[in-house]
């Protein structure tokens, strides 16, 4: 360790509250909104473990009585926080963020979501390569795999095949994420639109698709709750937009002609895709030989759900999100705006 890396350990530990030294010179940014604490023995468990190697932040938006809770089980462990009252926005998560990385006494900061489970080696590399970029986007796996994690599974190996996933963690440096202003916090997509806020910036992106961090997964409940609100991101990426909403039609047509050969000669590509997807960057280590199958389930769904999607933006003016809607999925690119006009009705503003 360096002895500017030693300075900035001795400096995390020098807390009123008695939290422990670290042993890398980083911050863990884990933004919360509970309204029950079914999984905090397990959370405490894992925080407890992070505490021992890094800063550890919980920005907790959660309600008076369980952030009450929180607090007497992490005192002395984390810093426990409350959002920013100044930061407003939509997304909760993102003013999470905002506040947490604001308070980090770190330049390497993870920002991760409280189902992710890091391990020392995924910190490790996270922290080398914030040496030389701005931004870390490592690759998620679900561990233990039901059968709805199976499921959204096939869109990680598809993400994966055709360019990157998105995880429910990235890294940033915290210099850069300060200069940039932070990101908007009111899109729904708020970890594509910390990539793009980056990017828009002049940072420097790494996608190691090698570095696997594992997440836990959620509750058959909690996923189905998902379906529709995850195919609204699209709505920020026209091209995946548009694909899937050609799946239905396409399905439709096949099955109108009883055309079978062509119908299963698509699956079988699509799971062919997605084991490329499985295989790449050493893959096969944490994605089981069936998942490759989940991929054209997935792809039906999210037609499905894609329509749903676009109806709620044209009928509702945006996703249900908590107790309000947000009309913004992420910033697009100015070369695909026009794409997004055009699906909605509306004429491009140039």
């Amino acid at each position: 360790m360096s002895v500017d890396a030693s300075d900035d350990a001795r400096r995390a530990g020098d807390d009123p509250a008695g939290i422990p030294p670290v042993v890398l010179p980083m911050s863990y940014v884990l933004p919360l909104r509970w309204h029950h604490d079914a999984g905090l023995s397990e959370l405490t468990d894992h925080l407890r473990w992070l505490a021992g190697h890094v800063e550890v932040l919980v920005v907790d938006g959660s309600p008076p009585d369980v952030f009450a809770r929180h607090a007497d089980a992490w005192r002395g462990l984390v810093r426990h926080l409350p959002p920013d009252p100044s930061r407003k926005g939509l997304n909760g998560k993102v003013t999470g963020v905002l506040t947490g990385v604001r308070a980090a006494r770190h330049e390497h900061v993870v920002i991760a979501d409280d189902d992710v489970r890091y391990d020392e080696a995924g910190l490790r590399a996270v922290h080398r390569l914030l040496d030389r970029v701005d931004l870390v986007r490592p690759q998620n796996y679900f561990h233990p795999l039901p059968w709805h994690a199976w499921w959204d599974t096939g869109r990680t190996l598809l993400n994966r095949a055709l360019g990157d996933d998105y995880p429910g963690t990235l890294a940033v440096r915290r210099s850069t994420f300060l200069g940039m202003g932070g990101y908007d916090p009111d899109v729904l997509f708020e970890n594509l639109e910390l990539i793009r806020t980056v990017r828009a910036y002049g940072g420097v992106e790494a996608r190691p698709a090698w570095l696997y961090v594992r997440r836990l997964p959620p509750d058959a409940a909690h996923f189905r709750g998902q379906r529709v609100r995850q195919a609204y991101d699209d709505l920020a990426q026209p091209a995946r937009l548009v694909t899937a909403l050609a799946v239905l039609p396409a399905l439709a047509a096949a099955v109108a002609t009883r055309r079978r050969g062509p119908l299963l000669a698509g699956a079988a590509a699509v799971v062919a895709l997605a084991e490329v997807g499985r295989r790449r960057a050493g893959g096969t280590a944490v994605f089981p030989p069936t998942t490759p199958l989940a991929a054209p389930l997935w792809l039906v769904e999210r037609g499905a759900c894609s329509w749903l999607a676009l109806s709620q933006r044209l009928l509702f003016g945006g996703v249900r999100y908590g107790t309000t809607r947000i009309r913004q999925a992420a910033h697009p690119h100015p070369h695909t705006r026009a794409i997004l006009h055009f699906l909605l009705g509306r004429k491009p503003r140039y």
